[in-house]
């Protein structure tokens, strides 16, 4: 910082100076008196208080505050000065531009001033006011950061430049991942602190030519002119690598990865509005991917999600109207010893306004992210539990198997729905198995297990599915409390060519079966599959296309039941 000695009041100021004290002691604002003849300026205390300037009266003010300024404004500050020195008639400024506070923070400023002249009609006096913008509409309050109404005025700036020079380049939209557990787990303040930490990361990592901009929520963006794909990979490999570990603001921790979307302009659009909903849907499509990535907008893909966007429209609509268009279909589990009928999965499906089903891998998704799945869950169990006690009558022990989301399981007022269902329809408990998947399991098993004992209380099995294909199945195999292991199609496939899958399989159902636990074995296509599964590894039960597809109800009776009567 530049040292000044005390500069003497001009006669000009000395005149002004009691209307100057009692003017700053009625504003917010930072007031300046400058005489223009003396080139010596009078400020109000906060001005030198909140920015790196050595007195409330400088000689040749510019030389402390135009550094100051954010590049990007410093040209238009000094050439509106300029104006005003040389104008000999009445000239009134009003800009708005970003200065550096003491912190090294930069903040938005509104500068309203106007020039007096003397007997000659000289520029003479220049008074005026200064204010901080950040409750207005050019800063976000909370980060300090240009907001999003500057983001798209940048954003037409940079395809103005590109009208005008053919150069392209990159914007970068960020969304935080799970900030909305930290806003739960602490409150709005905590997660005002964490926007903050987060924008000053961010900041840190990005090239200093590069400006941040904060957009709604937990979004910030930035735009990467002249950029191409290596430039963006490092950009967010960057941000990826500072966001990588868990974080501490006064003893409450936290961690928010932060996922991306990205459009390369003008490939991806030429109007600031389509290159934002690229950008957003992008970003949006790397956090269904797993969150903490970059996705780089594509045609495809971005058709694919809009596919997906009016897809949960209609799945909206289907639940509101009573679940309209979802059916169950069954797929017949029979027992390994001797192939009899012991029960059935039931598996859903939908059919969308159109009339076309849907593929469940597509849908089913989306019902657990908008937590329909809760409604839907209790839907199906109710739908699988009528359709049991119908054919109980002709095989008296049959079972159904019900697949529960976790959301399910988070959901407690779904055990006195099942338990009111049974009683409804007259079905015992063991008649119905509940299945989750593996991966949908989390940490909390303490949780799971509380949820799943109460049903096993009440006499309902519980059945881990998908054995195999999550993150860590002996570690769900130790804390789930179960009583069957469904193991996954993934392991039977190559079973009759690889002696490891063959090795694997039986060390597993003989595993489950010391600590009385029922394997039941899915996806069996092959007689010779069956054969080895039976008399080689031991399996309970068997589920896959060689004893029956999934069937309607109409269908599942005709083919396996009828004949029984």
């Amino acid at each position: 910082m530049r040292k000044s000695n005390r500069i003497p009041l001009s006669p000009c100021l000395k005149r002004f100076k009691y209307f100057f004290d009692l003017l700053k002691k009625t504003t917010d604002g930072y007031l300046f008196f400058m005489d223009l003849k003396q080139n010596t300026v009078m400020i109000s205390p906060n001005l030198v208080q909140d920015f790196e300037l050595p007195g409330e009266v400088l000689q040749d003010m510019d030389s402390y505050w135009a550094p100051l300024i954010h590049p990007e404004e410093r040209g238009p500050y000094l050439a509106s000065i300029r104006g005003i020195t040389t104008s000999h008639t009445l000239f009134e400024q009003a800009m708005e531009y970003r200065v550096r506070t003491r912190k090294g923070e930069y903040v938005w400023i509104r500068s309203r001033g106007r020039v007096g002249t003397d007997r000659d009609g000289n520029p003479e006096l220049f008074v005026g006011m200064m204010s901080r913008m950040a409750q207005r509409n050019q800063a976000d309050e909370v980060t300090g950061l240009l907001n999003k109404y500057q983001f798209e005025h940048a954003v037409k700036l940079a395809l103005a430049e590109y009208r005008a020079t053919g150069e392209g380049g990159a914007i970068m939209v960020f969304g935080l991942d799970n900030f909305k557990i930290v806003n739960e787990t602490y409150n709005r303040i905590m997660g005002d602190m964490v926007l903050k930490r987060v924008a000053r990361v961010l900041g840190n990592v990005l090239p200093q030519a590069l400006t941040l901009f904060k957009l709604d929520g937990d979004e910030f963006a930035l735009i990467y002119p002249h950029a191409g794909e290596q430039e963006v990979h490092e950009i967010f490999v960057s941000v990826q690598s500072a966001l990588s570990r868990p974080q501490d603001i006064d003893g409450r921790k936290y961690f928010c990865t932060a996922s991306c979307g990205t459009v390369f302009y003008p490939a991806a659009g030429k109007d600031y509005l389509v290159l934002h909903k690229h950008a957003e849907a992008a970003m949006d499509i790397a956090k269904r991917k797993g969150k903490n990535r970059n996705v780089v907008f594509s045609k495809e893909e971005y058709n694919r999600w809009v596919r997906s966007i009016s897809m949960r429209d209609s799945l909206w609509e289907s639940v509101k109207n009573g679940c309209t268009g979802f059916s169950l279909f069954y797929q017949p589990q029979v027992r390994a010893a001797d192939q009899k009928l012991i029960g059935a999965e039931a598996l859903l499906r939908w059919k969308n306004p159109k009339g076309r089903m849907v593929a469940p891998m597509e849908f089913i998704p989306i019902l657990e992210e908008t937590k329909l799945i809760i409604p839907v869950g209790k839907w199906i169990f109710e739908e699988a539990v009528r359709t049991c006690s119908i054919w109980r009558r002709t095989i008296p022990d049959f079972r159904i198997s019900v697949n529960m989301s976790y959301e399910q399981v988070r959901d407690l007022s779904f055990k006195e729905f099942a338990a009111a269902c049974l009683q409804r329809y007259d079905l015992p408990p063991e008649a119905v198995v509940l299945e989750l998947t593996e991966s949908k399991i989390v940490a909390d098993w303490s949780f799971v297990n509380k949820q799943f004992d109460a049903f096993r209380r009440q006499g309902i099995a519980i059945a881990m599915d998908d054995f195999g294909t999550g993150y860590s199945s002996l570690a769900s195999l130790k804390y789930l409390s179960c009583d069957i292991v469904k193991i996954d199609r993934e392991f039977v496939k190559k079973i009759l060519e690889n002696d490891f899958d063959r090795q694997l399989v039986r060390s597993v159902v003989s595993l489950c079966h010391s600590i009385g636990i029922k394997c039941c074995i899915e996806g069996v296509e092959d007689e010779a599959e069956y054969r080895l599964l039976t008399e080689e590894c031991g399996a309970d039960s068997i589920q896959g296309y060689l004893f029956g597809h999934p069937e309607s109800v109409e269908n599942f009776e005709e083919k396996f039941l009828q004949q029984r009567r």
